[in-house]
């Protein structure tokens, strides 16, 4: 009898139709071997879990309410092993601000920040701090979205403007603004995966710049650094993966700027799309898409 595999996707987060492409992607592969069902995150699905009774759920979802310890707690409290990481792991990598804590605490390397509190005014001493503490340009985005969603380079010109455009959320967190390149590491497991680099044509690697075919992101791997470097880079990420007590497969993002890496954030459940970063590393180091996939299901367990 085939294994039961009930895909997770879509969601309510902003990262809805991604997560939707990533169920649909995944789907097409596992059920050439799985009995599989694709389920929304809605009212039914406490309900679907119980008729269809899953070995394992693939979780799909990206964003709140799927990447932040949500779904994997309505998951433990059923029982049923899930892909990915748990709970603890994904509220505190979704967080920035706490996630950044860990990584200052232990010495990763991360962009400067302050939290600010979106209800204050935005104000000369706010602007005064900015320049003390970060200095401009500043990046302003929302502490627990995913895939740039609500991401800004602000100057002081326009720092009221784009805090207004994210005033639906009661905090934000603004830190500075680090230019270089833009580097993507994967971790599978207890292993290093590898990396690529993103050469956007936008002014940074956005929402736009991630998903938009037409945006003509452009994809290098292998990565031109030092063996030295790449080892480093690989190191510090393998090293945020444990920190956080991540599980199954993660991508740091960071900016290779002045020889020094800056760890921008960790993403627990990276896509899983045609355009997706961690397919594309697996294929690199000979590991294809059923193959990954896979793995990530054999690694899924209950209590993570």
């Amino acid at each position: 009898m085939k294994k039961k595999i009930l895909i997770l996707g879509g969601g309510i987060s902003k990262e809805r139709q991604i997560s939707l492409e990533t169920a649909k992607q995944v789907k097409k592969i596992l059920k050439k071997k799985y009995k599989v069902l694709q389920s929304d995150l809605d009212e039914n699905f406490e309900k679907k879990l119980k008729l269809f009774k899953p070995e394992i759920v693939f979780n799909a979802l990206h964003g709140r309410f799927g990447e932040d310890g949500y779904a994997q707690t309505i998951l433990e409290y059923h029982k049923i092993k899930y892909t990915h990481s748990g709970v603890l792991s994904s509220a505190l990598a979704m967080d920035k601000i706490a996630s950044k804590k860990i990584f200052n605490k232990n010495n990763l390397l991360t962009p400067k920040f302050i939290k600010f509190n979106n209800n204050l005014e935005v104000n000369s001493n706010l602007k005064s701090k900015i320049r003390k503490k970060l200095k401009f340009p500043v990046v302003v985005k929302p502490i627990n979205e995913g895939s740039s969603v609500g991401v800004y380079i602000s100057s002081q010109k326009n720092l009221k403007k784009n805090l207004v455009k994210l005033k639906k959320y009661k905090e934000v967190i603004i830190e500075e603004f680090i230019d270089g390149r833009e580097i993507q590491v994967a971790i599978l497991g207890k292993k290093r995966l590898g990396a690529i680099e993103l050469k956007p044509r936008r002014k940074f690697y956005d929402y736009k710049a991630k998903y938009d075919t037409k945006s003509n992101t452009e994809h290098i791997i292998p990565v031109n650094l030092t063996k030295k470097n790449l080892d480093k880079v690989l190191n510090i990420a393998l090293r945020a993966h444990k920190l956080l007590k991540c599980k199954g497969v993660t991508r740091s993002d960071f900016k290779f700027f002045r020889n020094k890496f800056y760890l921008l954030e960790l993403n627990t459940q990276p896509g899983m799309t045609k355009l997706s970063l961690v397919p594309e590393i697996a294929a690199y180091k000979g590991m294809n898409f059923p193959r990954l996939l896979d793995w990530i299901l054999k690694d899924a367990s209950t209590n993570r």
